[in-house]
């Protein structure tokens, strides 16, 4: 059992809502497509923005590549969403104390 904001929780309990939330999570690539496609953008498009091949741009999509991070930056500033949302992270994220 774990300690949990003042009460005990089991551990699979944890571990069952932690997987919900990943399965419940879309991936990245699937975002940039997304994204691409509500804007009415081909691969080619996207491609040219980020000084890349149409290929490379598609292997993106796909998640066969990984996707750097200048690129990331890149499409967060052309789409004007965060790094969060194209990553598909969940909203109102707690960030770290400095």
């Amino acid at each position: 059992m774990n300690h949990f904001k003042g009460q005990f929780v089991n551990h699979d309990i944890i571990v069952y809502i932690y997987k919900m939330s990943v399965k419940n999570m879309k991936k990245y690539n699937e975002l940039l497509k997304e994204l691409r496609e509500d804007n009415d953008l081909t691969q080619q498009q996207i491609a040219d923005i980020l000084n890349t091949t149409r290929s490379y741009y598609g292997q993106y999509e796909r998640g066969t590549r990984p996707f750097p991070i200048e690129h990331l930056i890149t499409l967060c500033n052309f789409y004007k969403v965060s790094a969060d949302y194209i990553l598909g992270l969940p909203e109102n994220l707690k960030f770290p104390k400095r």
